[in-house]
């Protein structure tokens, strides 16, 4: 299983962390909605889906911030089913 959320994190384009390094922030609360963009100032018609994530993290000294960004629906499935893959690893631990 280490070896599957390994590959699936090499795949990724996002900067990973290996076991050495320091996790300095914890998951407060994660949100999701499903959007579409009908239209921008340059394109009439974009119909384009998206999906907005939005986070609540708390830094070392305890402070919360919230943080959003948005995604394609295929970056957030795979952000998804990386999701899964480390769920099923910390229930083996």
């Amino acid at each position: 299983m280490v070896g599957a959320l390994n590959r699936a994190m090499e795949e990724s384009s996002e900067p990973q962390l290996d076991a050495k390094s320091k996790v300095t922030s914890q998951l407060i609360d994660f949100e999701w909605k499903l959007g579409m963009a009908v239209s921008s100032d340059s394109c009439r018609s974009l119909k384009y889906p998206y999906v907005a994530v939005m986070l609540k993290v708390a830094d070392h000294s305890g402070q919360v911030k919230n943080k959003s960004f948005e995604m394609t629906i295929p970056q957030f499935q795979n952000f998804y089913r990386q999701f899964k893959e480390i769920a099923a690893i910390i229930e083996t631990v």
